[in-house]
């Protein structure tokens, strides 16, 4: 992810997801908190969480992303805020 990058604020119904730093600075919104991971740590966004992924670094953020529930498709992303028009 480029610097100052973000992903859409979002939750899914079908699957939990865990995040791996591999290079740069992530901001982390996870419900109504929000911390920054750094290379070789990691976070937890359990099924149902509201969620969102920035960079504000000034490098390439990397990560790792495990996807894991009864459903992994795209189709089970809800929306609420995003920088790309993908929102209803």
């Amino acid at each position: 992810m480029t610097p100052g990058a973000q992903l859409s604020l979002q939750l899914h119904h079908h699957r939990a997801e865990h995040w791996v730093v591999v290079r740069g600075t992530a901001l982390v919104t996870r419900g109504d908190e929000q911390f920054l991971l750094i290379e070789n740590e990691s976070t937890y966004i359990p099924l149902g969480t509201r969620h969102r992924l920035e960079n504000p670094g000034k490098v390439p953020l990397e990560i790792i992303e495990i996807q894991s529930g009864t459903y992994l498709g795209e189709d089970d992303i809800v929306r609420f805020n995003d920088n790309y028009g993908r929102c209803s």
